[in-house]
């Protein structure tokens, strides 16, 4: 989205105080890829990916945890919180389990 923007000449707006929402232990090691980045499967369900991410609205900080199905290109399961806790990320898990 950076480069479609700075090609348009756009520019983002950031109101408010910055958040810093990663904190990273140097002391711990970085998660592995375990897919390479190739991100194709050739059968329903062969291959989830997930992410979070944080949505800045009037009440506050929002994130939002999913799970994609890569085969299906949807969004299997997904949580929102309030909180950057690991049980919002697990519960959406959980909800594409139980929905697939």
């Amino acid at each position: 989205m950076e480069r479609l923007m700075r090609r348009l000449g756009l520019h983002d707006v950031i109101r408010g105080k910055p958040v810093k929402t990663t904190i990273s232990d140097k002391a711990q090691p970085c998660p592995l890829d375990r897919v390479n980045r190739q991100f194709h499967a050739d059968r329903p369900n062969a291959l989830w990916v997930s992410d979070f991410t944080y949505v800045s609205t009037w009440q506050g900080m929002v994130y939002v945890a999913f799970v994609v199905d890569v085969y299906a290109r949807r969004i299997v399961g997904w949580k929102a919180s309030s909180l950057m806790a690991t049980d919002f990320v697990l519960n959406a898990l959980e909800q594409a389990l139980h929905a697939r």
